[in-house]
């Protein structure tokens, strides 16, 4: 690719400038060539060069405003504000009318967290800018740190309606709209911008994501399309596209798309996972079971990898195999409700009661309180003739669903076990006031207390009523 003669000469420039910095020969620069070489140092982070040419370039140049502007920023930069401010205010008895003073004014009353002034500041540089993107891109980001996103958002319009290329206020304009919860507004804002700027393959993107937020599935693939169409290597429309066609249950495309996204970059562990995943969903089990051996291959710290496996064998029935999956993902992440709650039920698959009471019990503590966890936790206490603990979980439990059913029959039976039958014909009360009919409960998990005279005389009673 051929450079352009501005480029050609900054080039120049800067290998002239590192060149006398190597001799220690002493050559000549225009203020210009100076401004270029300093801020190509400060974007590099290389603050003692840039400190260096600042230096060479005042003693050459001890007037140029450009430079001393430069200063300026070096020192915001460095938060030596108050210097700064005294060289602005030297250089505004000088140049009123340039903007760039207003900028660094602004700059300074930012890092000082005075974000109105620091509006006011460029608003004033406004009326003597040429370039009034930058400078409502500037006014955009003090609305950010503001919070007022609806303020920031109109900034970053009036920025795209000066300079359509410009990705940041694209980006940050459509930021704006989702925080505000606009999805439906930021697709009508993007279609229209796009009517004026089709080949921005940021902006299709943008559009894909936003109607994939809104579960436009059809319309997001559409959007990313054209986004891989303008650009063929853009890895993130490609993953996205990936993700829609899932979502609509493609999942051959889907494959097709995440396995371009291996094409262009290395592979990740969530691409592989995802094309093991949608392998399995197509019913090819050999295929999906080698992409997730190949997710944790890549990341062995990857929880989900290990989980997807674990999954994988618990389809199979393969009890023996997912038990030591479920550990590998325990390893790395032991307070995940979600992987105790697995572990517990693959430990009861294999008659592993204590294990799987164990498992249950990691998984309230660790937050799950679905009916069913509590419920699997006491059937295996009571398995394990652990009637105390077995009635103090439940009553922990009916703290969350005071009025189940469930709860109330498993603490009628386990009262009558323990001879409390007082307490037992309480909740049996309750639990056929619920649901009468759930009374099977007894028969089927209490056989001991369904054969009693006493038990079945009180249910029949009931019935009566």
């Amino acid at each position: 690719m051929q450079l352009s003669n501005e480029e050609e000469d900054y080039n120049l420039s800067l290998s002239k400038f590192e060149s006398m910095l190597k001799t220690n020969k002493v050559l000549f620069f225009d203020s210009e060539e100076f401004e270029e070489i300093i801020l190509h140092y400060i974007d590099m982070g290389k603050a003692a060069l840039a400190k260096k040419a600042l230096k060479l370039a005042l003693d050459q140049h001890p007037k140029s405003t450009g430079l001393k502007l430069v200063q300026v920023e070096m020192l915001v930069y460095d938060d030596k504000l108050e210097i700064a401010e005294k060289l602005l205010n030297e250089l505004y008895a000088i140049e009123p009318t340039n903007e760039e003073i207003y900028i660094q004014k602004a700059n300074i009353c930012s890092k000082r967290d005075q974000h109105e002034k620091a509006v006011e500041q460029l608003k004033i540089a406004l009326k003597f800018t040429d370039d009034y993107a930058d400078v409502y891109n500037l006014i955009g980001m003090e609305y950010l740190f503001m919070d007022n996103l609806e303020l920031a958002k109109e900034s970053f319009i009036k920025c795209l309606e000066e300079d359509f290329d410009d990705q940041s206020a694209l980006y940050n304009v459509v930021y704006c709209f989702e925080f505000l919860d606009q999805n439906q507004e930021a697709i009508n804002y993007l279609t229209k911008y796009i009517d004026k700027n089709p080949y921005s393959e940021i902006a299709w993107h943008q559009l894909g994501r936003l109607h994939y937020g809104v579960k436009e599935y059809e319309n997001a693939i559409r959007a990313f399309d054209y986004a891989t169409l303008i650009d063929d290597e853009f890895l993130g429309a490609f993953m996205e596209k990936a993700k829609a066609y899932e979502r609509l249950k493609k999942y051959a495309e889907a494959i097709e798309s995440y396995e371009r996204t291996i094409e262009l970059d290395d592979a990740t562990s969530y691409a592989l996972l995802r094309i093991g995943k949608c392998h399995e969903k197509l019913g090819n089990k050999a295929l999906a079971l080698k992409y997730f051996n190949k997710t944790v291959h890549e990341d062995p710290l990857l929880d989900k990898g290990w989980i997807a496996i674990t999954d994988f064998y618990v389809r199979q029935k393969n009890y023996q195999k997912a038990l030591f999956y479920v550990n590998k993902a325990l390893a790395i992440d032991n307070q995940n409700r979600l992987y105790w709650k697995r572990f517990a039920s693959i430990n009861k698959q294999l008659n592993f009661f204590e294990e799987a009471e164990f498992g249950y019990r990691k998984a309230v503590e660790f937050g799950d309180y679905q009916l069913d966890t509590w419920l699997f936790w006491v059937d295996i206490l009571q398995f394990l003739g652990e009637f105390e603990s077995a009635i103090q979980t439940l009553l922990q439990a009916s703290e969350y669903f005071p009025e189940e059913n469930e709860i109330e029959y498993r603490l009628a039976g386990l009262y009558f076990m323990i001879q409390d039958n007082t307490k037992a014909k309480f909740h049996l009360s309750n639990a056929m006031r619920l649901n009468f009919d759930n009374y099977i409960i007894i028969e089927d998990l209490f056989p001991v207390v369904w054969t009693k005279k006493m038990v079945q005389n009180y249910i029949a009673k009931h019935k009566k009523l």
